[in-house]
């Protein structure tokens, strides 16, 4: 059969003809062999000497599998690190060509994985055959070195991490609390110790121990040093066994603190400042020139280089009145933080008769009626030799005060009901008293201001996770005497608290439902 193509020629159409199998007689396109594929496959096994079932060994405590000899991987159920490590158990299997692996359901109680395998082989005269086949891993609880250790004493431990900051208060480590938690870094903690001024984590390898710290420098400024103390040694075949401690001290600049910059640390940052504040600390500390709205990044090297310390904590700030907020002469936005210079007429709470007219870089959200805080450089006795150097090489002094943040103090006062819809989870950490006492109270109200920060914060709540309070009940009165203005955290960031005890009481009666 011929067609006429666009130039007006004619093309013959090439028409594939068909043979019959020599074995069945099937009419079949032709092929090097000369059978069809099911009688191909009769007389050609290509999976004949590949494992049809393999064990393989599995620590229930860490969820971890042993890839021989010794090492041990981390794999969920169903998922590509576990079917690539099934894969790799499978003996002779360079001998085909593989071309699809995919899992086969079973119940994850039975101690078997499936996995379904296409493969691919030459056989008669050059053919090409295709075939699928199951492979069964049978799953035996083994428990690894580590977790076995843990299960005959559960406080030996082989390194641990002792975590310092040393300032008067804890806010940093319950930020920092919200981070492990975000991202599950102390999760192969054998034991957590609340302590005076950190935390001691104890971990039962050296290499957890070793992940953790590396989770600390991408989350916060750190320095660290590691001791190693010998336990036992064998002779005959030269093992020794050791205990590790990583000594790691945090910056001990926190947000908020108002910090007199060195002149060789100001003159490297563009001469900046040097009276600045600590806006924000991750990896980097983030500095603000409040009179000039300039900033600057220093990270763990660079701070730990010259090593200066806060001028003014956040434990001293003072509560001022604002009478007077001129229009913003400039604006300025710092990692998402915007910021709007202005002078503002305050005068302290103390004393309100001493008016002061400073610059701030809260114009933005100051107006005429507010509270803000702030740092009273005016009356404060600071000891601190750069301020003592800036204060007689500045022709007209330092600023009277600093302001830091807005006052919601009396907003929050005109709530009566002072419960949150929000809460957050902690850390099963045990107190250790035998090395200071720590103070409840104290500790409390310094837990309500990192609250309190979080709801005023955006930024500061981006990288923890909250969660819906199930108990908490909003009353009518509550909601109609809230405070205006007062800072709160939208619902729309709030997740859900999974409780797998009222998910199983749930399915519980909807069985007992349809049985009736």
């Amino acid at each position: 059969m011929s067609v006429m193509d666009e130039s007006g020629m004619f093309n013959v159409q090439q028409t594939i003809g068909s043979v019959l199998c020599c074995k069945c007689g099937v009419p079949m396109a032709p092929n090097a062999a000369n059978m069809c594929v099911n009688c191909l496959r009769s007389e050609v096994d290509i999976t004949e000497g590949l494992q049809k079932s393999i064990q393989i060994f599995y620590c229930p405590e860490c969820t971890c599998y042993l890839q021989p000899p010794k090492t041990w991987i981390k794999c969920q159920w169903e998922s590509k690190e576990l079917l690539t490590f099934c894969i790799k158990r499978l003996k002779n299997l360079n001998k085909v060509k593989l071309k699809n692996a995919e899992f086969v359901w079973t119940e994850p109680h039975s101690k078997r994985i499936k996995v379904k395998l296409t493969v691919q082989a030459e056989v008669l005269n050059g053919a090409v055959l295709e075939q699928s086949y199951p492979v069964e891993y049978t799953v035996r609880d083994n428990l690894c070195e580590s977790c076995s250790r843990f299960q005959a004493n559960p406080d030996q431990w082989v390194a641990s991490v002792q975590l310092r900051q040393h300032v008067s208060h804890r806010r940093t480590f319950f930020y920092l609390e919200q981070l492990i938690l975000r991202h599950d870094a102390a999760s192969r903690a054998i034991r957590i110790q609340q302590v005076d001024q950190g935390i001691d984590f104890f971990f039962g390898n050296k290499s957890h121990a070793n992940s953790f710290v590396e989770f600390l420098r991408k989350v916060v400024p750190i320095e660290y040093r590691q001791d190693q103390q010998l336990v036992s040694h064998d002779v005959k075949s030269s093992l020794y066994n050791y205990k590790y401690t990583y000594s790691v001290k945090i910056c001990p600049v926190c947000r908020e603190d108002l910090v007199c910059l060195p002149s060789k640390v100001a003159s490297g940052l563009g001469n900046l400042g040097p009276l600045v504040i600590c806006t924000k600390v991750s990896d980097n500390i983030t500095l603000l020139d409040p009179r000039t709205l300039r900033c600057a990044f220093l990270d763990a090297r660079q701070y730990w280089r010259s090593g200066f310390r806060s001028a003014l904590t956040s434990r001293q700030l003072v509560k001022y009145f604002v009478f007077d907020v001129e229009p913003p002469v400039s604006e300025a936005t710092v990692g998402g933080q915007k910021y709007a210079l202005s002078y503002v007429q305050i005068a302290r709470e103390s004393d309100i008769g001493k008016m002061f007219y400073v610059q701030t870089h809260l114009g933005h959200i100051l107006k005429p009626g507010d509270q803000a805080l702030g740092y009273d450089i005016y009356g404060a006795n600071v000891n601190d030799n750069e301020m003592e150097k800036y204060r007689l090489s500045v022709k007209n002094g330092l600023p009277e005060a600093i302001l830091i943040k807005k006052c919601y103090e009396e907003q929050r006062e005109r709530k009566q009901k002072k419960s949150r819809n929000w809460k957050l989870k902690s850390l099963p950490m045990e107190m250790d008293d035998s090395r200071g006492r720590v103070d409840p109270e104290k500790t409390d109200k310094e837990y309500e201001e990192f609250l309190r920060d979080l709801e005023e914060n955006p930024e500061l709540r981006f990288n923890i996770s909250l969660y819906k309070d199930k108990d908490y009940q909003a009353s009518e009165t509550a909601s109609m005497t809230d405070g205006e203005g007062a800072p709160s955290v939208p619902i729309e960031e709030l997740l859900a608290d999974l409780d797998l005890s009222e998910e199983e009481e749930e399915d519980d009666d909807d069985e007992e439902d349809m049985a009736e």
